[in-house]
């Protein structure tokens, strides 16, 4: 049984991700996505599940940040894991109640129409995660009368639901990531896959970002995603998050990831996987594995010399 490292406490969405994508694992509740990670950097646990992105948030910045500058991790699978809000009180709280609400900032977010529109007097506060503060408002002594968690928490910490399905969006999913330590083997490719990386630019100069995306355009590779994040070295001075289709493994991702190499600071590969939406890898013509090794073959040919 594997031993899976996950932002606590238990009742979190990164739980009920981890229980989907490794059933059988044994769950390790971390403090935040740093604690979980370093978890598996210090061999405390075999792996980790944490989350990368929200369909309506954007970026989980400090996963973002972790892969970046911690010791190097894999990204081995993904999950698209729809997100759903409960108004969760002690038995007995009403609605009209509710003075003091706690919860995660990015549920919080996620939940401000409802919060304007049922509980326009409420003060929120913030959480290190929506299980966190269900499990504050299952104290009896809680200053704070209602928490805005998943279901799964209210039923571990015996909390009520006041209102259900509360998000501003229902269609809300938050992508999260299987992160395994560095080294790992890589899933084989799917024909359904993305690869992810993140770069740092050698120098600051006019056309340095477009410099990277040609690596990726030139070759027929699409890019599902690119986040800019600060490197902390003063203003206009920022990192490259990129996640595409294909796997490595493919001759044009291959070959795009090397071509970021070449013209890079720096370049961290953090993995190749299947996608969770299972769709294709779109593949322009040219850009197949044959026809790389097709124009390799002619460049060794004339090379060569046999014209």
């Amino acid at each position: 049984m594997p031993k899976l490292a996950y932002l606590g406490p238990e009742g979190t969405f990164a739980q009920a991700a981890l229980r989907i994508m490794v059933p059988d694992a044994e769950g390790h509740p971390c403090a935040n996505v740093g604690a979980a990670l370093d978890a598996v950097r210090q061999g405390e646990a075999e792996g980790a599940v944490v989350p990368l992105e929200n369909s309506l948030e954007g970026a989980i910045t400090q996963t973002l940040d972790e892969f970046a500058w911690g010791r190097p991790l894999l990204i081995t699978g993904e999950l698209l894991l729809p997100v759903e809000f409960f108004l969760l009180v002690r038995p007995g709280t009403e609605l009209v109640q509710i003075k003091r609400v706690i919860t995660h900032p990015a549920a919080h977010t996620q939940c401000r129409g409802f919060i304007e529109r049922e509980l326009p007097g409420a003060v929120v506060i913030h959480s290190s995660s929506t299980a966190a503060a269900a499990q504050e408002v299952s104290n009896p002594e809680s200053p704070y009368d209602a928490a805005i968690a998943p279901a799964i928490a209210g039923g571990l910490y015996g909390l009520h639901q006041a209102a259900a399905n509360i998000g501003d969006r229902p269609d809300t999913v938050t992508r999260f990531v299987h992160v395994a330590p560095a080294g790992t083997e890589l899933p084989a490719p799917t024909g359904a896959d993305r690869t992810s990386m993140v770069a740092f630019l050698k120098d600051d100069h006019a056309g340095a970002l477009l410099e990277m995306l040609s690596e990726f355009a030139v070759r027929g590779v699409n890019l599902t995603r690119i986040e800019s994040r600060p490197t902390g070295d003063g203003i206009g001075r920022y990192f490259f998050h990129f996640d595409c289709e294909g796997h490595i493994a493919d001759a044009r991702v291959g070959e795009a990831v090397a071509g970021l190499h070449r013209i890079c600071g720096d370049l961290r590969f953090l993995g190749s996987y299947p996608r969770a939406d299972q769709v294709p890898t779109q593949i322009k013509t040219g850009t197949a594995d044959p026809d790389f090794s097709e124009a390799a073959g002619w460049l060794a040919r004339m090379r060569a010399g046999r014209v």
